[in-house]
């Protein structure tokens, strides 16, 4: 192999290389929060990683960096997706230490790397928001006031878009009153941005900067609240579908145990009354007898003795008994002597 095709060969690669390692994953650089607070850090990516596996990792280096959480999952850190919007929101609760974070979504491919960002969480004072979620109305305004610190005091103030990552930056000689949006400062450590006008397409992940500083804000326009976790439809787990499943079936069981033993109570109710017909029958009727009648002399002793005439008694079914017998119902035999 030449020289020139060697150099050729190693500069394909690089580049190959370079390409494999180009990220669409984007989230914010370095966010603010105090010590024991909350934040929600948006992360959004290309719309080809919608079915992709989303999670939070932590650590400096991306190769070494530790899993917290996956897509979906609930817990100190929660991390959601927001397909329609190609977004995840990850929720961070109490937060106690500074460290590097990564937004990522897992490709699974040996040849293609997962995709991601990565961003630095502070633990500072010295900028946060009085409100991190605002809503408004379409054609109306909203206001976001964002306070620093007396170290902050000469830095730059910006507010941004996320999805665009469009900045409108502070300067104290804009006084335009015509801009959608406004800035202002009161000279007490704050400074507060107005939007007005606003739109549907208005709703979304903003943040508003102090230097190297960034605090998001969410937006929310006629109650649009796309990105927000505590709207997202997908936040059930299937232990809580398992759990509805459970208490329906269970509610089913006590009804059919119910309705089993009332079954049973009938059916001895029943049983029971029939017996106590059994034991106490209807009164005797009164049966209608037929006799022949033959007639014969009685030896038995010397003494002289009336003849005996025998008969034979055949007893049959027993009409039904009437409350006053007929008149039919006694036959009488007549007796001759010999």
């Amino acid at each position: 192999m030449s020289f020139y095709s060697l150099c050729g060969s190693v500069t394909l690669l690089g580049l190959f290389l370079c390409l494999s390692e180009v990220e669409s994953m984007r989230t914010l650089k370095n966010v603010a929060v105090k010590s024991g607070g909350s934040v929600t850090i948006p992360c959004s990516y290309e719309g080809q990683y919608k079915a992709n596996p989303k999670f939070w990792c932590e650590g400096y280096y991306w190769h070494s960096c530790s899993i917290v959480a996956y897509a979906n999952s609930s817990g100190s850190t929660s991390v959601i997706d927001h397909p329609a919007q190609n977004l995840f929101t990850v929720e961070l609760n109490k937060v106690s230490e500074s460290g590097t974070y990564w937004c990522a979504a897992e490709i699974a491919d040996k040849w293609q790397p997962d995709d991601r960002d990565y961003l630095y969480l502070t633990i500072s004072q010295d900028l946060s928001v009085r409100e991190n979620r605002v809503r408004g109305e379409e054609g109306g305004s909203v206001t976001v006031q964002c306070l620093y610190s007396a170290a902050y005091q000469n830095t730059q103030k910006q507010w941004c878009r996320f999805k665009d990552k469009k900045c409108w930056t502070f300067t104290k000689t804009e006084t335009s009153q015509n801009s959608a949006v406004q800035f202002s400062d009161n000279g007490n450590r704050s400074f507060s941005v107005m939007m007005s006008g606003l739109k549907k397409s208005d709703t979304g992940w903003y943040w508003c900067s102090a230097g190297d500083l960034e605090v998001p804000v969410h937006i929310s326009v006629g109650g649009d609240t796309s990105g927000l976790n505590e709207n997202h439809t997908e936040d059930s787990t299937p232990f809580d579908t398992l759990l509805t499943l459970c208490i329906i079936s269970g509610l089913l069981l006590v009804l059919m145990v119910v309705g089993l033993v009332i079954w049973k109570h009938k059916r001895k109710h029943t049983a029971n009354k029939g017996h106590s017909h059994s034991l106490n029958p209807k009164p005797c009727e009164r049966a209608v007898t037929s006799s022949t009648v033959a007639e014969g002399q009685y030896k038995g002793s010397s003494v002289s003795e009336p003849d005996v005439t025998y008969s034979s008694v055949t007893i049959s079914q027993p009409p039904m008994v009437s409350a006053v017998p007929p008149d039919n119902s006694v036959i009488y035999s007549s007796v001759k002597h010999q």
